[in-house]
């Protein structure tokens, strides 16, 4: 499914646990990191596809996470020019996402990378929160600090269970 625009829908999903630091995976087969994402099938909505996602990518299902909420619109990102297959109709030129932020509420010996048709990630690790900024791929760091921005927010928020500390010393070293 790609929009009139060229993007193809996605979401994209921040897991933090209790001490606000987040789920960074290593791509299977590569020295590439990036949070859990994938596209939104034509039956789905958002939240559908984040759950099938988060699944496929991290063996977690609903019941092992809290939904601490959501962006409010699409994120952008444009695939760099040698990443846009030529060939393929519709042409797809990047990626527009809703993005999800969860709390682990499980043990974390839960999370596997068989549960998906293809397995995504081969390794996985606990970071500070702002530590993929640094990290991920060039061309998706706006969006990362977009929803970041936006979402880490509701790990300050008084009514959710996380220790903000990590979001907050980050914070000041990222900007």
């Amino acid at each position: 499914m790609i929009d009139s625009k060229g993007y193809r829908p996605n979401v994209g999903i921040i897991l933090c646990n209790d001490e606000g630091r987040v789920f960074w995976a290593k791509r299977k087969g590569a020295n590439s990191w990036q949070f859990p994402q994938g596209g939104i099938d034509g039956d789905e909505d958002p939240e559908t596809a984040m759950y099938r996602e988060l699944w496929e990518e991290t063996g977690l299902r609903a019941e092992h996470v809290q939904l601490l909420g959501r962006t409010r619109y699409w994120l952008r990102y444009k695939l760099p020019e040698r990443y846009i297959r030529k060939n393929s109709t519709p042409l797809c030129i990047g990626q527009k996402q809703i993005w999800f932020i969860l709390r682990l509420n499980t043990d974390e010996s839960m999370v596997r990378f068989d549960c998906g048709h293809k397995q995504e990630f081969d390794s996985w690790k606990w970071v500070e929160y702002w530590y993929p900024l640094k990290d991920v791929v060039y061309f998706k760091r706006r969006v990362y600090r977009k929803a970041m921005d936006e979402l880490g927010a509701l790990l300050i928020a008084n009514d959710v269970g996380v220790n903000a500390e990590s979001y907050l010393s980050g914070r000041l070293e990222a900007c």
